[in-house]
């Protein structure tokens, strides 16, 4: 068996690792690129190996990151199945056609506004192109043995990311050899997730690094939410949260309300501006075995927020005045509704922006975090006077202590370790780090290396 990394190395998006032996391909993880410029051109070159010699795909979440390639890799030929959790499948039925739309959207805006470079700019893929990968989708349970391909058994462990993530464990049955892939790797002590399952045997282990040289801050993140929020309110102002569509869209709504309920922040109108994440709050909401909220506060959240499904709604909400909280995706501020607020709220500083997580190098998110004083937003610089938090400890990823910690919970003694998903100082870190705690074998690879496992 081989394992070829096709994506997700040297950065912290477009995960693929391809693992094959003589007769068959399997693909964990389709994921776009996003981020700076010259990482968002990968997505347009031809995909690594021929589509059509692929059996099948397994994921380990619906992040886009990790998913969002998938109807790009059905439109070049790709006609296996695409397996995953009933969670990431009832996700992935929101997740990919709303980015098939987004790109459609921003495709004609920036032909109407005329700052692509191109005559006329297309998007990767569509709406239809997305429905047309979501029905090589299959679902399958945790802990539930299957063989996507002939040879190849598979089983998915609770990652503790978001709804549905999951570790994925191939057991190549003619060399008896099994490669774990972390997936991303939620929190030990997660506000709404339940914490990552120990993986018990692995011979190769692939391991995310998001924060490899990085710990979450010892603060109390509720406390500076509810201090930046009540500050911002104060003086008449709107806080925008952007947030990923799953999972940190509705730990920030539990969390406004569980705030308001206790008294620690004003009772504030609360907006979920994102139809993906309307839908994924609905789909958190029926998943409810997944996650550590129970019925009553599955209810507050639903109750208590109010909900921008149209265009129209959300070109009103533009018009607000008084304080509010603003939810919107994306996390990054990489695209959809949230840019238009941005514009709208950037300029005035009675206003907050929050970020909830790791922002990628090149995205606006990234930008604005750094104290950038002035951003560009469809093809214009709009200046940056509101307040800017990120409060890292919301992330969802956990930090190279908490995977260490979690590593060391099963029974692993891998031959070999390799280290992806990570910018290249947060993968090198988290090599030494694996090192020295364990003394496992472990290494960096770079993009299309080839290992026999």
């Amino acid at each position: 068996m081989k394992l070829r990394f096709l994506g997700g190395v040297g950065t912290v998006t477009g995960s693929k690792h391809l693992l094959s032996d003589e007769d068959h391909r399997l693909l964990v993880d389709c994921g776009m690129y996003q981020g700076v410029k010259n990482l968002r051109r990968r997505n347009w070159a031809h995909f690594p190996v021929e589509p059509k010699t692929l059996n099948a795909v397994v994921l380990t979440h619906a992040h886009i990151d990790h998913s969002g390639y998938l109807p790009a890799l059905v439109k070049q030929g790709f006609r296996g199945k695409i397996f995953c959790t009933k969670a990431t499948h009832d996700l992935c039925k929101v997740l990919l056609p709303d980015a098939g739309y987004l790109q459609e959207e921003d495709a004609k805006y920036a032909f109407r506004k005329g700052f692509s470079k191109h005559d006329h700019p297309e998007p990767l893929f569509t709406q239809k192109d997305a429905h047309e990968a979501l029905k090589q989708f299959e679902s399958v349970h945790y802990h539930e043995r299957f063989e996507p391909v002939k040879g190849f058994e598979v089983t998915f462990t609770p990652a503790g990311h978001i709804l549905g993530s999951s570790c994925v464990h191939v057991h190549h049955k003619s060399s008896d050899r099994t490669v774990v892939f972390s997936g991303d790797v939620g929190r030990q002590n997660d506000v709404i997730m339940r914490a990552p399952e120990p993986i018990q045997k692995a011979d190769v282990l692939v391991c995310e690094s998001t924060y490899g040289d990085r710990l979450h801050p010892e603060i109390n993140p509720e406390a500076v939410l509810a201090e930046v929020i009540s500050q911002t309110a104060n003086r008449g102002g709107i806080v925008l949260m952007p947030a990923f569509a799953v999972g940190r869209a509705q730990m920030l709504l539990y969390l406004l309300h569980r705030l308001m309920a206790e008294g620690c922040i004003p009772r504030l109108p609360v907006f979920l501006n994102s139809p993906m994440a309307i839908r994924a709050t609905e789909i958190f909401l029926r998943h409810q075995k997944e996650h550590k909220l129970d019925q009553a506060q599955c209810e507050m959240i639903d109750a208590n927020t109010e909900y921008v499904r149209t265009v129209e709604e959300s070109i009103e909400l533009n018009s607000k005045r008084f304080p509010c909280v603003i939810v919107s995706a994306s996390g990054m501020a990489s695209g959809g509704r949230v840019l238009h607020h941005l514009k709208t709220l950037l300029p005035n500083p009675r206003n907050s922006i929050v970020f909830a997580g790791f922002q990628a190098p090149g995205t606006r998110g990234d930008a604005l975090v750094n104290g950038a004083e002035r951003v560009k937003i469809h093809g214009e610089y709009w200046p940056v006077k509101a307040e800017v938090h990120n409060i890292n400890a919301l992330s969802a990823h956990g930090d190279y202590q908490e995977i260490l910690d979690w590593l060391g919970q099963g029974q692993l003694n891998p031959s070999q370790v390799y280290i992806s998903h990570g910018e290249p100082l947060a993968s090198d870190v988290m090599r030494k780090h694996i090192y020295e705690r364990f003394g496992w074998a472990t290494e960096v690879p770079e993009l299309f290396d080839e290992v026999e496992i």
